[in-house]
């Protein structure tokens, strides 16, 4: 009897069983088509007057830079600043053991004294020959001979004056100053050491003044006229130019332009332009990478999107846009540059009106309906 009755609610349970597969199954169509009609997030692009800008790449240079060099042969005796040490104009750096140009010097001033002596010695014997002439007490060949005694010495002084000022000069390579306020790098001989820079320079060191620091650029031919009558119309200016490095630094630089070149290079058809920075805090050093953004036009109604919505696939870049009938249109677009760090310039393939996921863009496909939430 007890199985019996087992067997009757099993075979009443069948029923409910598959009553409540088939709910199930209804149900999970059901949930494929909510699917299609998912939530997506979606915004109309902004619409604003955008400057347009390119970036160049370059390194930084000094404003000016100079190699100390060490021009005559001889120990190092002192070094008075070290490596890295910022110097003042005048300052005293190295000096060169100076005996054998000294004893230059002298020997030089005591040729000098000779000639002028010998000089002043011809010039009276011409004087007094020509006094004897006038007597009839010699002949005219003895007088010219007087004369050419006093034209040779006056020779002697030239060539003894021009051997001194030669001689001051080589003893001056021996004591080495700074040419102007700056930093020095780091130095490539020690104190002591002994230097041959007579026959060719020897360098000793390189001085940098930092306080100011230029980047060259080269830009297309085309882009500086574009860029030129946008300056002239008063639309741009190029006061204050963004730079940017590899690494963020603490402070924000700005550069301006200060140099343009005169002529087209024609092998590449480029104009050279120069623009300067102000070192304010010692952060900027000579031949650190920079990337300089020129501004060359002005967009007044750039269309603009999020950077983080845009696809990238073999065919380039694209939008997914929700048309009227709330459908997924997959949409190809061109862009230009980068915006406020977030947003993408759009120059193809979109309106103001059109409306793009900005979502769970991995969750959509092209035809796929959805329910769009604006945000």
């Amino acid at each position: 009897m007890d199985s019996m009755k087992k067997y009757l609610l099993i075979l009443l349970a069948v029923p409910v069983l598959m009553s409540n597969i088939m709910t199930a199954c209804h149900n999970n169509k059901k949930g494929m088509s909510d699917g299609e009609d998912m939530p997506v997030a979606v915004a109309k692009p902004m619409v604003d007057s955008v400057v347009l800008r390119n970036v160049y790449p370059g390194n930084l240079t000094a404003i000016r830079e100079v190699s100390i060099m060490a021009r005559v042969n001889g120990v190092v005796t002192k070094v008075y600043a070290s490596s890295g040490s910022k110097v003042k104009k005048g300052q005293l750096l190295y000096s060169i053991e100076d005996t054998k140009y000294q004893d230059a010097v002298r020997e030089a001033r005591a040729s000098l004294a000779t000639a002028k002596s010998a000089y002043e010695y011809y010039k009276n014997q011409y004087a007094a020959m020509q006094k004897a002439l006038r007597a009839d007490a010699i002949s005219e060949m003895e007088v010219l001979e007087a004369k050419n005694n006093m034209e040779q010495s006056a020779a002697s002084i030239e060539t003894a004056e021009a051997t001194l000022k030669s001689a001051l000069t080589t003893l001056g390579y021996c004591t080495i100053t700074a040419p102007f306020d700056g930093q020095l790098a780091l130095a490539s001989i020690d104190q002591d050491e002994y230097v041959n820079g007579e026959d060719s320079p020897f360098k000793l060191n390189t001085l940098y003044n930092d306080e100011v620091l230029h980047a060259y650029i080269s830009i297309d031919e085309s882009m500086y006229l574009r860029l030129l009558s946008n300056l002239e119309k008063g639309i741009l200016t190029l006061d204050s130019v963004p730079v940017t490095f590899s690494q963020e630094l603490p402070h924000k630089y700005y550069s301006k332009i200060n140099y343009t070149s005169p002529d087209v290079d024609t092998s590449t058809g480029t104009v050279t332009m120069r623009f300067n920075f102000e070192n304010k805090y010692g952060e900027l050093k000579p031949g650190m990478f920079m990337n300089l953004e020129l501004p060359y036009d002005v967009s007044p109604k750039a269309i603009l999107v999020k950077d983080a919505s845009i696809g990238t696939d073999q065919l380039g870049k694209y939008l997914y846009l929700v048309n009227d009938s709330n459908q997924v249109v997959y949409t190809p677009i061109e862009v230009g540059e980068l915006y406020q760090d977030t947003l993408r310039i759009v120059t193809k393939g979109l309106t103001p009106e059109s409306r793009y996921v900005t979502e769970a863009l991995l969750k959509v496909r092209n035809g796929m309906k959805v329910k769009p939430i604006e945000k």
